[in-house]
């Protein structure tokens, strides 16, 4: 009897996209170069390997936090003010 080939999908080789949503890349986010005290460097860095996650996303979620911990208007003021940053920048485009 012949050996049964295969249906399985070869896997793609190298890392998956890491972005932040669905098909996004890291490297097409803007850079952010910032001076942290010894101490808090440390504790990124050691959640980082704790938590298996890259430092950016941690970064990410604590402003996530930082935000929905601050009060409503200032919540509406942060989307205001990201609204017109955005509408800003595609004005700026054309």
């Amino acid at each position: 009897m012949p050996a049964k080939k295969s249906s399985r999908v070869k896997p793609r080789i190298g890392r998956p996209p890491a972005g932040a949503r669905e098909g996004e890349k890291v490297k097409d986010y803007p850079q952010l170069s910032i001076r942290l005290p010894v101490d808090v460097k440390a504790k990124l860095q050691a959640l980082s390997l704790v938590s298996s996650r890259p430092q950016w996303r941690l970064i990410s979620d604590a402003v996530e936090c930082y935000l929905r911990d601050r009060p409503e208007d200032e919540q509406a003021l942060v989307r205001d003010l990201i609204s017109r940053s955005r509408t800003r920048a595609r004005s700026t485009r054309r």
